[in-house]
Formats: C-alpha cells, sequence, structure tokens
C-alpha cells in the first residue's frame, strides 16, 4: 500500500471525489454539505492523498491549512472495495503526522449527525478527537458535528 500526494488529474481520483460529493450532498441539505470540489481542493493551503495498492485507488484525503497552527481533515473517502480494511485508518495516521510534522497543533473536521456518518465519527473519537464547537469559518449547524484534536 502507497500513499501519494495526488494532483486529483487521473480520472480514478476524479470518480472517488464525485461519488464523495455525490453522497455528501443526498445525506445533508446543500447549505449543510461541505465537501470540496476538485478545483476547491487544487487551492494552495490543502494537500491532498490518493492511498493505492498497485493500480486499484483505495482511497483519499486531504489536509487543508488554516494558520500556521491549525489545520482540518477534508475529504476522507475508502473506495467501496476497500471498506473495513483499516485503510482510512492508516491515512488519517499519514495526515496527522504529516501535520505534526509541518508545525500544526490542532487538527479538526466537519462531518455528520447521520448514522450515514457514524463510522467516521467513530475513527475520529477511536483517534483521539472529541466533539467541539464551530472552527474557522463554519457556523452552528444541526447538519455538522465538529471535532478536534490537539497535537
Amino acid at each position: 500500500m502507497e500513499i501519494l500526494i495526488d494532483d486529483l488529474s487521473g480520472q480514478d481520483v476524479k470518480t472517488l471525489i464525485q461519488e464523495h460529493l455525490d453522497d455528501m450532498h443526498a445525506t445533508s441539505p446543500a447549505e449543510s454539505a461541505h465537501a470540496l470540489d476538485l478545483s476547491e481542493l487544487k487551492k494552495p493551503n490543502i494537500v491532498f492523498w490518493t492511498v493505492w495498492e498497485k493500480d486499484q485507488l483505495l482511497g483519499c484525503g486531504a489536509l487543508k491549512t488554516h494558520n500556521a497552527k491549525e489545520g482540518e481533515i477534508k475529504s476522507m473517502r475508502t473506495s467501496h472495495l476497500a471498506r473495513n480494511k483499516g485503510i482510512a485508518s492508516k491515512l488519517l495516521n499519514h495526515i496527522l503526522t504529516t501535520a505534526k510534522q509541518s508545525g500544526l497543533e490542532r487538527i479538526s473536521l466537519e462531518t455528520g449527525p447521520q448514522d450515514f456518518f457514524a463510522p467516521a465519527r467513530a475513527l475520529y473519537q477511536k483517534n483521539g478527537f472529541s466533539e467541539c464547537g464551530p472552527f474557522a469559518d463554519y457556523q452552528p449547524d444541526p447538519y455538522s458535528v465538529f471535532m478536534t484534536k490537539t497535537l
């Protein structure tokens, strides 16, 4: 398994991001779906990784830097074929290690309260994240769960 910085140009990656966006918009009202599209994921304050096993895309995730001390996890997604195989845990650990090495002190994220997001919330809680209030530009939202972790 390899975790690589990705430029989001491959069709497999574009398809996985579109699946992610489709699911986010299917489970949350439009104003509460905070998933980033391809153009937003290419901004300079975001590093985007993909996880591969040979030529099979297993998942993706990103780190958005808000300032010198705070970052945010974005676009965590595991492909349907790779679910429940520990891919998300390995990628999350990679992102957290990279964030810490970059000098970030706090990592936060936004996810949903719906059952669809229960596995994600469990993964983050298992890795030391706890619920918090809105951060960065987020506002209170009944369709959002905010979580944070000090590095």
